[in-house]
């Protein structure tokens, strides 16, 4: 592809779920380069089409990264700039709202025939040209996918891929804490997972802060991780509302002491993973 297009092709390092593919050059060796991977998509929707029962070919898709300072003109007054894109090239094209983590990026979908796809790249490189970035662009990144943890049989074990691996460090904790917590007795509607250590005279506090900007890999979408950590360590953990003027947000954990180790080791680890994207929780 480098060769036959004359663009430079780089793509990024790493075990995640998303790989950036950056294309450099002139404009005719990208639209080259973007010619050849749309082909080579469809290729591969063809040969997975030969093993299964769908009739219909799915559109080949590409979400591009741009600076969301030049979304903007890509969108046009009132959206004027995107209809005209998708009428003229017959791609579906979709702008995304949100930045992507941990950047001033925005994911730019389209879809559509190869053909289709490569008029549309040319005009979005076009507004591109004729619009360039304001300010400082911070890239995208993505991050390696999160190994989930499990406990079964006492044990806790990291998945990954197909295999479970054994994690002693958790196994220690996680058995510390369940000798000394409680479980609602099986049968009952309610979960069996710990219950709140507020009754019990060893029940201790323990607070500490978290930067704003990374309190949302604590709390997880919908609460998600917040929820595991608090099963897991069978303490109870509050998040104190975002206070105006503060950078930090403090957490405030209940438990027994072991409880209390557990959940700030989870706390910690998923810090970890989202700092240095090496984390295994």
């Amino acid at each position: 592809m480098r060769e036959e297009s004359g663009a430079r092709i780089n793509i990024s390092e790493g075990n995640c779920p998303e790989r950036i593919v950056t294309i450099t050059g002139p404009t005719d060796a990208i639209f080259k380069a973007f010619a050849m991977i749309a082909y080579k998509f469809e290729e591969d929707i063809i040969n997975s089409m030969s093993n299964s029962t769908a009739t219909s070919k799915p559109p080949v898709t590409l979400r591009l990264v741009v600076p969301a300072s030049q979304c903007g003109s890509l969108i046009g007054k009132g959206g004027s700039k995107i209809k005209e894109i998708r009428e003229s090239t017959g791609a579906q094209v979709q702008v995304a709202g949100d930045m992507l983590p941990n950047s001033t990026e925005r994911a730019v979908t389209i879809s559509g025939t190869p053909d289709a796809i490569i008029q549309c790249v040319k005009q979005i490189c076009v507004v591109m040209l004729e619009s360039p970035p304001k300010g400082a662009t911070i890239p995208y990144r993505p991050k390696p996918a999160s190994a989930p943890v499990i406990f079964a049989g006492g044990q806790a074990y990291s998945i990954q891929g197909q295999y479970a691996i054994p994690h002693p460090d958790l196994t220690k904790l996680h058995q510390l804490a369940m000798q000394q917590t409680p479980f609602t007795p099986l049968g009952q509607t309610t979960p069996a997972f710990p219950v709140g250590m507020d009754a019990s005279p060893q029940a201790s506090t323990h607070e500490l802060t978290i930067p704003n900007d990374l309190i949302g890999c604590i709390i997880g979408r919908q609460g998600t991780k917040i929820n595991e950590i608090r099963q897991m360590s069978g303490a109870q953990i509050k998040i104190a509302s975002a206070m105006e003027g503060s950078a930090e947000r403090q957490i405030t954990i209940t438990g027994s002491p072991a409880n209390i180790s557990l959940a700030q080791y989870l706390i910690n680890a998923r810090l970890t993973s989202e700092v240095t994207g090496m984390g295994t929780l």
